[in-house]
């Protein structure tokens, strides 16, 4: 399965922690600020990213059981300018308030990424 069908798999199966933390991050709602959920990057599917401060969310539950799988993972992606914040899963749903804190610490904090793709009508000069 490539990795955009694979996202859109865990996007239809999220667990109770990953909607928790949706209800309070989608659609602007967390300070005005954009995520993605169960977003492909490069070889990896993470759960949520805020591209603006390159802050990666994932909520891990029983299916992380391989410490050395998820440390070759943020090394990777710690390598490409992402800052990753983990939470077990028991963190997001009995204390969502202060998992919901530290992402805000976390993004604010963060230098903000400049835009990849220029705006309408600018960029490249014609003439």
């Amino acid at each position: 399965m490539d990795s955009h069908n694979f996202a859109k798999s865990l996007r239809q199966n999220m667990t109770d922690a990953e909607q928790r933390l949706w209800r309070h991050l989608r659609a602007h709602r967390f300070n005005g600020e954009k995520f993605r959920r169960q977003q492909p990057l490069g070889p990896y599917v993470v759960d949520f990213v805020h591209f603006g401060s390159r802050v990666i969310v994932e909520a891990d539950g029983g299916q992380h059981n391989d410490p050395d799988y998820d440390a070759i993972r943020d090394a990777w992606l710690k390598a490409q300018g992402y800052q990753v914040l983990r939470f077990w899963n028991n963190e997001v749903l009995l204390n969502t308030t202060a998992v919901l804190e530290l992402i805000l610490k976390a993004i604010s904090l963060a230098p903000l990424s400049p835009d990849p793709s220029p705006a309408r009508g600018e960029g490249s000069e014609t003439g």
